[in-house]
C-alpha cells in the first residue's frame, strides 16, 4: 500500500478520531496524530498511534498528512504560521478530508505545487457511525497519478471512493451533495409539520413516502431518526456547520453567475434556527422551528 511510510493526522473530532483509528489499524503505516484536545490523543495513543507535540511536529515527521478540520478557517490556520506551508518538503502530500472553500483549496494546492508538494481534496460523506465502521464515501479532487497513490489509504476508512476530477472537484461535489441534503431535509421538516397539524402521524407519513418517489437517504436517516422523534443532539453535524457548508455552495453559484434560490432560502432557514439558539444542535433541528412558526 503506497510508499508513504509515515502518515500524519491533524483533527481528531467526531469524524477525525475514528478515521485516524481505522488508519492505525488497517494501513500498516506509522501514524502520527495531533489535536488541540488531549482526550482523543490519549485514546489513539492507546490504539497504537504516535502523538505529536504540535501541527508543525506532525508535518515534519510525515510523508502524507491527513487533515480533518471543521472549516476552511481552521484549514487556513494550519496552513499558515508555523504550519503546512512553512514546514512542507518536496514530495509530501496533504489530503484534506473536510468540506472547504473551493477557491482556497485551489490556492493552497498551487502554493504546495510550487514547493514540489501536492494537495488533494477528499471530503468525506456519511455519518459518525460510518466513520467508525470504515464505510464513508469520499469524493477526491486529485490528478490521476496522485489519486492512484492515495486511494488505498482512503479505503482504510471508506467503501466508496470517487475521483471527481482535479484539485477542487472533490469539494465541488461534496458541497453540492450537502446543498441537496439541506434542501431535502427542509422539505421533510415542512411535510412533517403540515402532517401533524392535519392529524397524520409523522412516522406513518415518512414510512409511506419511503415506499414512493419521495424516498431518499435523508428521509430514512435525517427524517426518521431525527425529525420524527425530535432528536437533535449536539456533537453531531450542527446547524452552524450546515450553514458554513451552504455558504460554499452559494459562493460557487455566485462566482458562476447562477442564482440558486432554493439554496438561498435554506440559508435563511438555517440562520433563523441559529438565531433562535439551535446553532450547536444537529441541523434537522430546523424542523422544530418550522413547527413553531
Amino acid at each position: 500500500m503506497s510508499d508513504y511510510n509515515t502518515l500524519g493526522f491533524i483533527g481528531l473530532g467526531v469524524m477525525g478520531e475514528p478515521i485516524c483509528r481505522n488508519l492505525v489499524k488497517k494501513s500498516g503505516k506509522r501514524v502520527v496524530a495531533f489535536d488541540m484536545s488531549p482526550e482523543p490523543l490519549a485514546r489513539l495513543r492507546a490504539d497504537g498511534a504516535d502523538v505529536a507535540a504540535s501541527a508543525a511536529d506532525v508535518i515534519r515527521q510525515c510523508d502524507l498528512l491527513f487533515l480533518c478540520l471543521p472549516s476552511a478557517k481552521h484549514v487556513r490556520a494550519v496552513f499558515e504560521g508555523d504550519g503546512i506551508l512553512k514546514n512542507i518538503k518536496s514530495g509530501q502530500v496533504v489530503v484534506d478530508l473536510g468540506t472547504s472553500s473551493v477557491s482556497q483549496t485551489r490556492d493552497f494546492a498551487g502554493q504546495l505545487h510550487a514547493k514540489g508538494a501536492a494537495w488533494a481534496d477528499a471530503p468525506i460523506a456519511r455519518t459518525r457511525q460510518a466513520a467508525q465502521d470504515g464505510t464513508l464515501s469520499v469524493m477526491v479532487g486529485a490528478v490521476p497519478a496522485l489519486y492512484t497513490e492515495i486511494e488505498p489509504l482512503i479505503r482504510c476508512f471508506a467503501t466508496d471512493v470517487t475521483n471527481c476530477g482535479e484539485v477542487g472537484a472533490g469539494q465541488v461535489t461534496k458541497i453540492l451533495n450537502n446543498m441537496v441534503l439541506f434542501e431535502t431535509v427542509n422539505a421533510l421538516a415542512e411535510a412533517v409539520a403540515v402532517a401533524k397539524h392535519n392529524g397524520v402521524d409523522p412516522k406513518l407519513l415518512l414510512d409511506t413516502l419511503s415506499k414512493g418517489s419521495a424516498d431518499s437517504f435523508a428521509l430514512r436517516n435525517h427524517g426518521m431518526k431525527a425529525i420524527v422523534p425530535g432528536t437533535f443532539p449536539e456533537r453531531a453535524f450542527s446547524t452552524e456547520y450546515a450553514l458554513k457548508d451552504l455558504s460554499y455552495a452559494l459562493e460557487l453559484a455566485s462566482d458562476a453567475g447562477i442564482r440558486i434560490r432554493g439554496a438561498e432560502l435554506i440559508g435563511t432557514v438555517l440562520q433563523e434556527a441559529i438565531d433562535a439558539g439551535s446553532g450547536d444542535a444537529y441541523f434537522p433541528v430546523i424542523a422544530k422551528h418550522i413547527d413553531r412558526a
